[in-house]
Parts: C-alpha cells; sequence; structure tokens
C-alpha cells in the first residue's frame, strides 16, 4: 500500500510539475493554465496599483478614478469576451494584455503624485 501511494504522489508531483512549465507547455490546456496564471498575477498588480492610487486622491479624483476603471473594465471585458449558441469564452491573452496595460497606466498616475502632484485630469 506505501509503495502505491508512493508511486501515485511521484505521478501527481510530475504532472503538477510539467503543467508548471510555462515555457514549453505540452498542450493548448497547459498553455491555458500558464496564461490564467499569469493573468491572475496582473490582476493582482492592477488591483495593488488601483489601492495605492486611490489612497494618494481627494474626494473628487477618487470618484472619478473609480468612474473610469469601471468604464475601463467594462471595455475590457466587451473586447476580451463574448457569449454565444456554444457558450461564455474569455480571450486571456486579450484580457492579460490589456490588464497589464491599465496597470502600467495607474502606476504611471502614482509617479505623478508623487512627483508633481495628482493631476486627476490625466484619469481618463
Amino acid at each position: 500500500m506505501k509503495t502505491i501511494l508512493l508511486g501515485i504522489l511521484i505521478l501527481s508531483a510530475g504532472f503538477s510539475l510539467y503543467a508548471d512549465n510555462c515555457d514549453q507547455p505540452k498542450d493548448d490546456f497547459d498553455g491555458l493554465y500558464c496564461l490564467n496564471k499569469v493573468y491572475i498575477q496582473a490582476d493582482k498588480d492592477l488591483n495593488d496599483a488601483y489601492k495605492k492610487l486611490n489612497s494618494s486622491l481627494n474626494g473628487d479624483a477618487k470618484k472619478k478614478l473609480k468612474d473610469f476603471q469601471l468604464s475601463w473594465i467594462q471595455s475590457r471585458n466587451s473586447e476580451c469576451s463574448w457569449k454565444d449558441e456554444r457558450g461564455f469564452f474569455v480571450n486571456l491573452s486579450c484580457a492579460a494584455n490589456k490588464t497589464i496595460s491599465r496597470t502600467d497606466f495607474i502606476n504611471s498616475r502614482i509617479r505623478e503624485c508623487k512627483s508633481t502632484g495628482c493631476q486627476p485630469s490625466k484619469l481618463e
């Protein structure tokens, strides 16, 4: 019994190690797994940057940031996902790229706040 359990653990560890090899995914499902990991990290980075910028802004600018962020989310969703008779689909590559780009934009606003002061007119 111990030998079988050890064999299962080694086998499952091998599968998870192979799935984590995002440099050369073995198939589309491994590629999707890797892209999902990129998207999850990009989304976390965006949330962290948003919170940091939001804490630097005053009331009106915070509302403006929130409104434009909600608008950006709708835009990302409409450009990177769709629904048809077969189901709901998300282009994770599109979503990850747009999220990374948005994080860069927000980080630029954070730099402005630190260097020259926050400029709400640039939140759009």
